[in-house]
C-alpha cells in the first residue's frame, strides 16, 4: 500500500498539473480521474477489483486528520487557477498579463473583470 500511495501522489496526481494550471477541468472529468485513482488504490492485483472500504473523499483528508493526504483534483484545479490569477495581479507588467489584459479586460483590472461571450478556455 505504501508503494501505491507514492505512485498515486508522485505520478498519477502530478501528470495533469500543468494542464490544470491553465484550464478549468469539468467536475465530471475530475470525478472520473478520482475514480481511476480509487480503483487503483483498492485493487488487489492487475485485473482484480478490490472492495472500496471508504470513500475517496475520506482518503483526501490530511494525514493528521486520519486520511491519506491525497489531493482533491477539483479543488486543486481551482487553487492552481487562483495562483495564475495572483500572478496576473502581482506581476501586471509581465507579457502574459499585458496580453490577457488587452484581450479580456482592457478597461478594468483583473479583479473587476467579468465573463463575456466568446471566451477561450484559458
Amino acid at each position: 500500500m505504501g508503494g501505491k500511495e507514492v505512485l498515486i501522489k508522485s505520478v498519477l496526481q502530478a501528470v495533469p498539473v500543468y494542464a490544470m494550471s491553465c484550464f478549468l477541468f469539468p467536475m465530471g472529468f475530475c470525478k472520473e480521474l478520482e475514480a481511476i485513482f480509487a480503483r487503483f488504490w483498492w485493487q488487489k492485483s492487475t485485473g482484480k477489483c478490490g472492495i472500496h472500504w471508504c470513500a475517496w473523499q475520506s482518503l483526501c483528508t490530511p494525514k493528521e486528520n486520519g486520511g491519506m493526504g491525497f489531493r482533491d483534483i477539483g479543488k486543486f484545479n481551482i487553487v492552481l487557477l487562483a495562483k495564475q490569477g495572483w500572478r496576473l495581479i502581482s506581476k501586471s507588467d509581465s507579457l502574459v498579463a499585458q496580453l490577457l489584459k488587452a484581450k479580456y479586460y482592457p478597461t478594468t483590472d483583473f479583479m473587476q473583470s467579468r465573463l463575456c461571450a466568446n471566451l477561450s478556455y484559458i
